[in-house]
């Protein structure tokens, strides 16, 4: 759990240092809500990754966090600026676990 965390506040520094940088800022609230998506599925893909964790279940959880980035950011920005978060998260999951299955082990946690 506490390596998880160090995901989802690495991934979020190093997203938003980018974004409000060298990408372009759209604002700086905006530049920490998709810096939060990119850290938030490096994080939950890190936890999930886990024997513990079924296949439904993981699928469970990445949706119940893509609803609760969506709920965010639909209150603070508009459903227009949340979308991409959700794009962003999907992406990051799905890289994890496509850089995860090029391992024997299937996981990198090991």
């Amino acid at each position: 759990m506490k390596r998880a965390l160090l995901y989802l506040a690495g991934g979020t520094a190093v997203s938003f240092l980018l974004n409000y940088f060298l990408l372009g800022s759209q604002g700086w609230e905006l530049d920490l809500y998709y810096g939060f998506a990119f850290g938030s599925a490096w994080g939950m893909a890190y936890f999930l990754d886990d024997p513990k964790f079924t296949l439904p279940q993981k699928l469970g959880i990445s949706f119940l966090g893509m609803g609760l980035l969506v709920l965010i950011g639909f209150l603070l920005f508009g459903l227009e600026l949340a979308v991409p978060s959700v794009i962003k998260f999907s992406m990051v999951f799905v890289a994890y676990y496509l850089i995860a299955s090029f391992k024997p082990s299937k996981s990198l946690r090991n």
